[in-house]
């Protein structure tokens, strides 16, 4: 079947005849899949910076960000049937029983660093056709979802970092002691989202829809495209080539939370001199190797004590985020129906792949479709 891979021993992406997978364990699921999500990470495994493929494999296949529909079960499979509309996990446990995340389904937080990642690390990716998945690793999603489903994955980059955020910050009177998920945990608070690509908007969207005041400050000048998404759904946009770091903390305020979804350090951590008291500072971004930067330690350390900041880092999601990200997509298509929509800014064949993965990033969401 057709699958696109890199082969690093020859640096080389390419269409691949991948072997069409079977279930082999009555705890197995056959997907069929409908569409792959083009992300950063894809681009850079394409770059050879990093990504490994299986023992005994010279290619790995590519994609993470999946929507799949079910076409076949193991006999022990007990939540899922065919027809079913499925969006995978990336990350699987490492093999050691001494890693209790790892033992407590929370390879996401593996101590070992030897876990396996879907499209990324020892293990293909879902970039093909078929594939074959544990039931536990596959997420059931309604079919009132399936043109935006393959949003989920990056979702769950903001639903584990805030997570995180509230379970930290029940150590002041931070958040609204009234609020929930649904009524908006964030009432008061406010926050700012560091990037307008997917991460970023759908981060913003989150923060969003749980209250904060929201602020995305990317680099490009309004309006644009991305300027008017974001307004779209109640938060405000800022150029970073219009508006200084300093200025930027003038027109906010007290910022409560940054959620980093950039991956440039020099912004990030001139940004940090501005987080506020009490403040939370999030990272998700991974930046591309680059020479040193000049940081103003002293401050941020001097904040960090005397201001009583948090700042955390997030990789990957486990299966709640998953859970947490299909529900916010439900919420989001009901209150944004048209936003959430175009943050899909390209469906394309697969026959496209070469423009998509190697060629200028364009739009926000690019995803291959297969059908």
């Amino acid at each position: 079947m057709r699958a696109i891979g890199v082969i690093p021993s020859k640096r080389e992406v390419s269409e691949i005849a991948h072997e069409t997978p079977r279930i082999v364990s009555g705890k197995e699921v056959k997907v069929r899949s409908i569409e792959v999500g083009i992300c950063g990470t894809d681009r850079e495994i394409c770059t050879f910076v990093y990504g490994a493929p299986p023992t005994g494999s010279e290619y790995l296949v590519l994609g993470h960000e999946s929507l799949g529909e079910v076409v076949e079960v193991g006999d022990e499979v007990s939540t899922l049937k065919p027809g079913d509309l499925v969006v995978p996990s990336v990350r699987r446990p490492c093999p050691h029983h001494h890693c209790a995340p790892c033992r407590a389904d929370l390879q996401d937080f593996c101590a070992t660093g030897d876990f396996i990642e879907r499209g990324i690390k020892m293990t293909h990716g879902f970039m093909t056709e078929y594939y074959v998945d544990e039931e536990k690793y596959l997420n059931y999603v309604a079919p009132t979802l399936r043109d935006v489903a393959v949003l989920v994955e990056p979702l769950t980059v903001a639903e584990k970092g805030l997570a995180q955020v509230w379970q930290v910050q029940q150590r002041l009177p931070w958040a609204n002691p009234n609020g929930s998920p649904e009524t908006g945990r964030g009432r008061g608070l406010r926050a700012v989202v560091l990037g307008a690509g997917p991460v970023g908007i759908l981060g913003a969207m989150k923060l969003v829809s749980e209250g904060f005041q929201t602020w995305v400050y990317s680099r490009s000048k309004a309006p644009n495209f991305k300027s008017e998404v974001v307004e779209s759904f109640g938060a405000k946009y800022i150029s970073s080539e219009s508006v200084s770091v300093e200025e930027l903390a003038e027109r906010v305020g007290n910022i409560d939370l940054v959620y980093e979804a950039l991956g440039v350090s020099r912004v990030s951590f001139d940004v940090m001199k501005v987080l506020g008291t009490n403040g939370a500072f999030v990272f998700t971004g991974i930046p591309a190797p680059r020479p040193a930067i000049h940081v103003e330690a002293d401050v941020i350390m001097r904040n960090v004590v005397l201001k009583n900041q948090l700042v955390i880092g997030t990789v990957n999601a486990d299966s709640a985020a998953f859970r947490s990200a299909i529900q916010d997509l439900d919420l989001f298509i009901r209150r944004w129906p048209a936003t959430l929509r175009s943050l899909i800014t390209g469906r394309h064949k697969i026959d496209s792949y070469r423009e998509l993965l190697l060629g200028k990033a364009s739009g926000i969401k690019n995803v291959i479709s297969f059908g």
